[in-house]
């Protein structure tokens, strides 16, 4: 039956394909469709396709593209034109090639080269942090007294300060001026044992600090030497000798000796200084001179071309600290003294230290001023020395003597504030900012400046072995001076000493009109860069500047 509509007599080629069928979903549109009778409808057929298949006879194979056979490429080749082709890129490719290489010689040579690293030690990357008053770091058998394996507990919190060692005593058996009752190579009983010692040792290794031991025999007494005649006391000489031995072998990573001056004859270093030589297997053995001197040449006259000591350290800052001088010239006053001991010291290695024994804390100056000291010791070229307590600003006891008394450390405000489980101690009852707690985290607090400064001074170049070298500044309360290594990022310190707001303008060949701030001993600065010339200053204020290296 056909569609109305539709001629029945259509002929179809037999590649032609009627799409008739369809599934239910898919009837064709019937006669009452709204689109029915709309322009491009069936109308009278729908649901219908017609498709032509074209056969591949009709196709057009004209322009079919068959290339060039092997043979026919190689005839092509083979021609003149192509010859000359393809030895002029040969040639362009190797002139281009050695033009590149060199280049990039020219380059390598005229580029300026880097210096060669200084060898340095251990105790020549960082600071040493002294625990010379072990019984008041930190209790831990409740008497009220700090021992070693207090000391053990806190080996995290001393490792947090980035230091590279710490000296610890006196700690042997010492009988006030008793010669022979003291006894160098036994542990004094009320700060603990050998084995605790060693458990201190093996706790300190852990955390990559080395562990220095003061060994001045009679640190109790009137006379740290028993007697001016040290050089005639055969006996001590020898139990010297047997102690250092005996410590080293145990393991510690140098000795400190205090009083020098008292030695009268500075060639005992060299035989001590022989003995820290023969224990170098692993790692360097330091052995570091204390002197109360306070006047560079006085200093450095205990060390002549032939005595061997690695570090030297001294009262000689505590002169800035006293000084007497107005505030608006004391930077005047510290730039002539730190200038005059590096001269002094030559191609020695300096210590730097303020604090304990004579002078008690630095923080007695004010928090300020402990700031700007700490900013002062670990950007000068040698090795800082901190006493414990003085990274968070700790007080010496009201009403009592530096020499005279043990500053007890303060973790907490905790009963004894941390330092002891034991009977509460005078003093303990009231809150402290100084704590290791309230500080920890703060960005603001002296802690986290210490933590700062101390780890600058471990991984910059030019803080490590830079040169050292004076800036002018328009105010004599302004001590500036820039620390230069090489290639490497420059540092510029500049450090008000006066008690009010300075503004100063610096100068210096190597300087640029702008640098970046590092660190401010002033917590609320917020500046990133400063110019060099009216630069101001807050009270008391210091800053690391630094900038980069530009041929």
């Amino acid at each position: 039956m056909s569609t109305p509509g539709v001629t029945p007599d259509v002929e179809l080629d037999m590649k032609d394909v009627e799409l008739n069928e369809m599934d239910t979903e898919k009837q064709p549109m019937n006669a009452s469709s709204p689109l029915a009778s709309s322009p491009g409808s069936l109308g009278e057929k729908n649901g219908a396709v017609m498709v032509k298949v074209t056969e591949e006879k009709d196709r057009d194979t004209s322009s079919k593209f068959t290339g060039l056979s092997k043979e026919e490429l190689l005839e092509v080749a083979g021609t003149p034109a192509w010859v000359r082709t393809r030895w002029a890129l040969l040639i362009l490719f190797w002139l281009g090639w050695l033009g590149m290489l060199a280049g990039a010689i020219v380059i390598i040579v005229q580029a300026p080269r880097c210096k060669d690293l200084p060898k340095q030690e251990w105790w020549q990357k960082g600071g040493i942090y002294r625990i010379q008053k072990v019984e008041g770091f930190q209790d831990s058998a409740s008497d009220g007294v700090g021992d070693l394996a207090g000391l053990k507990q806190r080996m995290d919190y001393l490792s947090s300060l980035k230091v590279k060692g710490l000296v610890l005593g006196p700690l042997h058996v010492n009988p006030k001026d008793n010669q022979a009752g003291t006894n160098l190579q036994n542990v004094d009983t009320n700060l603990g044992t050998l084995a605790e010692f060693r458990d201190v040792l093996q706790a300190a290794k852990k955390k990559s600090l080395k562990i220095i031991l003061d060994l001045t025999p009679n640190y109790r007494g009137e006379s740290p030497w028993f007697s001016q005649q040290i050089y005639l006391n055969y006996d001590l000489q020898e139990k010297m000798k047997e102690a250092i031995e005996f410590w080293l072998k145990e393991g510690v990573s140098g000795i400190q000796i205090g009083s020098v001056e008292h030695l009268n004859d500075t060639q005992i270093l060299n035989i001590w200084k022989n003995l820290t030589e023969q224990y170098a297997e692993d790692h360097a053995r330091v052995l570091i001179a204390v002197t109360k001197k306070q006047d560079a040449h006085g200093i450095f006259t205990l060390l002549n071309e032939t005595t061997g000591v690695d570090v030297l350290t001294s009262d000689y800052l505590m002169g800035l600290a006293k000084s007497g001088q107005e505030d608006t010239t004391r930077g005047k006053a510290a730039s002539n003294m730190i200038t005059n001991y590096i001269k002094a010291a030559g191609d020695k290695w300096a210590g730097w230290s303020v604090a304990r024994p004579n002078f008690g804390r630095l923080d007695n100056l004010g928090e300020q001023f402990l700031r700007l000291y700490h900013m002062l010791l670990y950007t000068l070229p040698g090795t800082p020395f901190t006493d414990y307590g003085d990274e968070i600003g700790l007080r010496d006891l009201p009403g009592q003597p530096a020499t005279s008394n043990v500053t007890r450390m303060q973790w907490d405000n905790s009963a004894n504030f941390g330092f002891s489980k034991g009977p509460e101690q005078p003093g303990s009852q009231s809150t402290s900012n100084a704590t290791v707690q309230l500080q920890s985290g703060d960005t603001g607090s002296v802690l986290t400046l210490f933590q700062q400064l101390s780890d600058l001074r471990g991984k910059e170049r030019s803080l490590l072995h830079g040169e050292f070298s004076k800036a002018s500044s328009t105010s004599p309360s302004v001590f500036s001076y820039l620390r230069i290594w090489d290639q490497n990022k420059r540092f510029l310190v500049v450090l008000n000493f006066a008690a009010q707001e300075t503004t100063v303008s610096v100068s210096h060949p190597h300087l640029p009109p702008e640098v970046t701030v590092e660190l401010s001993t002033n917590p609320s600065r917020e500046e990133e860069q400063l110019s060099v010339q009216d630069l101001k200053l807050g009270p008391l204020e210091g800053l690391l500047l630094s900038y980069i290296y530009v041929a």
